[in-house]
């Protein structure tokens, strides 16, 4: 008890002593810690977006229909009907199937394009009946789609053949290829730039706070040689100065976790609307772990700052 006592009397006596580079320890720990949790937030949100985007993929299957396609000679039966959607169910990677008939699929375009064509003027129902196919994670798409095409299910008009000899994003199968592809290209970017940015902001924090507390203790070098020559241990002399740092990095995360908490609460609410923020699968890591995770990583780097940095100096 005594012994704790001793540590943390040093450990105040010693903040009082150096307010100057107390207080910059603890401002690079506010600056670090709070653009670690806006890195993060902003980070997992993106990423969370990306998933909502990837989860949007879909292949789209058409059931013959001669008035609109010219690829089929007779519509599709109730039989191939029935047998195209059991065959899509049991496929790899393939996660929900919904079967759309043309009458929903009308009503569902005319509230998407309203205005865009007169349709009282259609002499009847241009769109076929279809099955929507949803994979299991969105970089499986292109492998359904093509999948699919290569089955040559009855009842389904052809894939169409592009110059290169393969089977294209047309015809009776469709996933939009192109945006399929740019959408899966970017959300591996998102999470690469993610990772990269965290790591090195990590690195960069540690190193301002390894080097702010490196200045406080070069300012008391001759304090710790003579400690270290009366006989001082190597921890006994380390426990203030590793205390000092921890109280240096919670009082740091805690001015952080406030700043972040003010910005959520004053500017999130006007800006999430106009980034996509009204989907509700679409969210950032929660409030609560980005908050302990920031008290965490501000007590770590303050202790480990002040005990790595310490021991040059405790080679006397």
């Amino acid at each position: 008890m005594s012994q704790a006592r001793l540590l943390f009397s040093e450990a105040w006596s010693s903040i009082r002593m150096n307010l100057s580079t107390t207080f910059a320890a603890t401002m690079t720990v506010l600056i670090g810690m709070c653009l670690l949790g806006l890195f993060i937030a902003l980070g997992t949100w993106v990423l969370s977006w990306s998933n909502h985007i990837q989860k949007e993929l879909q292949v789209q299957v058409y059931l013959c229909t001669t008035n609109s396609m010219p690829d089929c000679s007779v519509d599709a039966t109730k039989a191939q009907e029935t047998a195209l959607g059991n065959s899509l169910r049991h496929a790899p990677h393939v996660k929900h199937v919904e079967f759309v008939p043309k009458k929903q699929g009308l009503a569902e375009y005319k509230k998407d394009h309203p205005g865009q064509f007169p349709y009282r003027l259609l002499p009847g129902n241009p769109l076929p009946d279809k099955y929507i196919v949803t994979p299991t994670q969105g970089k499986f798409t292109p492998v359904v789609g093509k999948l699919i095409c290569h089955s040559h299910y009855a009842g389904v008009e052809p894939c169409a053949t592009v110059k290169t000899g393969g089977l294209g994003d047309a015809g009776g199968v469709t996933w939009q290829s192109n945006v399929t592809k740019r959408v899966l290209t970017i959300a591996k970017v998102i999470s690469l730039v993610f990772l990269i940015a965290v790591i090195l902001l990590v690195i960069a924090a540690t190193l301002l706070i390894a080097n702010t507390i490196r200045l406080s203790i070069f300012a008391r070098r001759r304090e710790i040689e003579v400690m270290k020559l009366v006989g001082a241990t190597n921890w006994f002399i380390r426990g203030p100065f590793m205390l000092e740092g921890l109280l240096c990095g919670l009082v740091g995360s805690v001015l952080a976790v406030i700043l972040l908490l003010l910005g959520k609460t004053i500017a999130l609410p006007s800006v999430l609307p106009h980034i996509g923020g009204g989907s509700s699968d679409v969210h950032a890591l929660s409030f609560t772990l980005n908050a302990l995770a920031l008290l965490v990583a501000g007590l770590l780097l303050g202790a480990l700052g002040s005990g790595l940095t310490l021991r040059r100096f405790l080679q006397v």
